[in-house]
Parts: C-alpha cells; structure tokens; sequence
C-alpha cells in the first residue's frame, strides 16, 4: 500500500457501516412520513442515492423524498477562483415547508459546505429540523459550529491531508482514504 495513502475501512465494512446508518434513520424516523432526504452536489450525491436505495429496499412499502442539492452560488468562497464556475443541477420536486430533512453529504470538514446547503435549501420552504449525515466527520479544523448527527466514521486527520470518497455509483469501486495533499 502506498504510505501516502491509508484506506478507512476494511473490505466490506463500508456496507456495513451504510445499513447501519438506514437503520438509525429507521429508528428515527419511523415511517419518515414528515421526512425527506437532500443529497449535497456534487459529492454528496453518491451517498445519498445510495443511502435512497438501501432505505428502499428496507422498507419497500415507503415512498421517501429525495432530492439533490447544488450550493455553489451559496458558498461564501465561490468567487475566489480564477476560472468560471460550473454549477451542478439542483433536483427537488417537493416542499421542505414542515418537514424534518435529512441533509446528506460525503465528508464533513469546516462545515461551510453544510452551511451553504442551509442556505440554499431555504428556497425550498422551511423544514422543522434538519439532520446531517456524512460518511466521513473530520473532528478537527472545524469552523462552524456544524455538527453530524449520522456519522459514518469519525478521524482525525492533519492540514495536509485530504479525505477522498470514492463510491461505486460514481464508477470504480468504493474507498474512503487519507491521502496527503
């Protein structure tokens, strides 16, 4: 194994870790009536279908929500770049008004990416709560205070590192590793 790249799950373990997730929103969430779930683009996408899909096949007599969610003009770094931004689509065909939203997301870092989702779901009604769930929660260098209430796994990693999440959907196999910047 390359020594500038440490993987985060054994074989196997990354599907286990996703059905137990399901499994606490079942917990939590019951029949998820009064629920929906919003996948964040353009990473978070992937998780979320799959979460969508594993949910599906749990309960297949329940119709959930789900919808996808782009917050790039909501970010408060996008205009740092040089190049011309390339926004993802935004596909939600229902009203959050009154809902508990279940807000989903590959990795949780600074939560400014969170923060912008907040902000850009508000165009969409007002849900009565939101709950984040992230494979990955990066305990350090948070800036906001932003936090997980479905973790996949928790790690601590340092300013040179980065967390790659790399799902099957998204072509390839599954991984989640550090890799050094």
């Amino acid at each position: 194994m390359d020594p500038d790249k440490k993987s985060l799950f054994l074989p196997g373990q990354l599907d286990v870790t996703l059905l137990r997730l399901c499994h606490e929103l079942i917990e939590n969430h019951k029949n998820f009536e009064e629920s929906a779930i919003i996948a964040v683009q353009p990473r978070g996408v992937y998780l979320g279908r799959r979460i969508h899909s594993l949910l599906g096949t749990l309960l297949p007599e329940i119709q959930i929500p789900y919808g996808e969610l782009d917050v790039t003009f909501f970010r408060d770094d996008f205009r740092r770049g040089d190049g011309p931004l390339h926004p993802n689509a935004t596909h939600i065909d229902f009203v959050t008004e009154q809902k508990r939203i279940i807000l989903v997301d590959d990795v949780l870092y600074t939560g400014r990416t969170i923060r912008a989702a907040l902000d850009a779901m508000l165009a969409f009604g007002r849900p009565n709560s939101v709950e984040l769930l992230v494979l990955v929660d990066r305990k350090r260098k948070r800036e906001l205070p932003i936090e997980a209430v479905y973790r996949g796994i928790e790690v601590d990693t340092l300013d040179h590192e980065k967390v790659l999440v790399r799902l099957r959907e998204a072509g390839g196999e599954d991984s989640v590793r550090i890799e050094n910047r």
